[in-house]
């Protein structure tokens, strides 16, 4: 038995599929099948039942993984120890970050990050916060950068920045004409939103308590915000935004923002990992960096009032 082994079946358990599971360890799949085969053999038990699809544990294939994740953990946390008393920031870091975040957050701070740490091999993908926090538990990704709080215990979080929601609107709407919104009275006649499972759209039906889906006759849900935003300036209506969307845009844009008179409703974006992560020196660095690279305006101190999710 080996820890190679041990990581392949974590990998299959995953992914449910042998190919993806072996493009995710960077071998061959008849190499990953060979030897998850081998350690089968030398333990006298399938732990993969490979007649479903997708490809499922055993009862006792289970048990084996579990402890098997168990067995890598502290592993890591020997690697971990060993790198941070040699003062050394390297190795993968995988990050899932929601769409709302990363095309804003993401330009501020990677090639820096980068640049400062060549020994880190950096993989980072877009999901919604549900998926992060599945992704997170299952090992699958070692940090997230979503909305917070949360209130699970399995997580651990550090909170980055406090962003306020910020309204952009038509010059049909009637709200182009006012300075200031007021989320208590805010009309919703027009609003367009993100598609469920966004935790933004949450957030923004809990600022916006009256809207209806019904009874209108121009509905549009986007997994996008750039889209939303491009929709107000052809057809109308109006949509929210987080602030740190509002950075770069161009004067005629810039003119559509209309800010929340107090308490300005905020969210809180915060670095996640899992109760059990054990690369923190990465985290730090991550974290850190991010801090440096964001626009004074966004500090961590608490502001306004943040918008829970859930």
């Amino acid at each position: 038995m080996t820890i190679i082994q041990l990581e392949y079946i974590i990998a299959v358990d995953i992914y449910r599929h042998f190919g993806r599971a072996a493009e995710s360890c960077h071998i061959t799949q008849p190499t990953l099948s060979m030897q998850i085969q081998k350690l089968e053999d030398q333990l006298g038990v399938l732990i993969f039942d490979r007649a479903k699809t997708p490809v499922e544990p055993t009862d006792a294939g289970t048990r084996i993984i579990e402890q098997a994740k168990v067995v890598i953990h502290e592993m890591r946390k020997i690697q971990e120890m060993v790198s941070a008393e040699r003062g050394e920031i390297s190795g993968e870091l995988t990050i899932g970050v929601i769409p709302t975040i990363s095309p804003y957050l993401l330009p501020l701070f990677i090639n820096q990050f980068l640049d400062k740490y060549p020994d880190v091999i950096l993989h980072i993908e877009e999901m919604i916060t549900s998926d992060v926090l599945r992704h997170l538990k299952s090992e699958r990704i070692d940090i997230g950068l979503i909305v917070t709080p949360l209130e699970d215990s399995d997580y651990s979080v550090k909170p980055l920045y406090y962003e306020d929601f910020v309204g952009y609107v038509s010059n049909k709407n009637e709200y182009y004409g006012k300075n200031e919104l007021d989320a208590k009275n805010l009309h919703t006649e027009e609003l367009l939103l993100l598609n469920e499972g966004h935790c933004f759209r949450d957030q923004v039906l809990k600022i916006c308590g009256d809207y209806k889906s019904t009874n209108r006759r121009f509905t549009y849900e986007s997994g996008s915000l750039e889209a939303l935003k491009k929709l107000v300036d052809k057809h109308g209506g109006m949509t929210l935004l987080p602030s740190l969307a509002t950075v770069d845009m161009d004067p005629e844009s810039s003119a559509k923002l209309r800010y929340f008179k107090a308490p300005v409703p905020v969210r809180e974006v915060s670095l996640v990992t899992h109760k059990n992560f054990v690369k923190t020196g990465l985290a730090r660095a991550i974290y850190n960096e991010i801090l440096e690279s964001i626009p004074p305006y966004l500090n961590i101190k608490k502001h306004g009032e943040v918008i829970r999710w859930k």
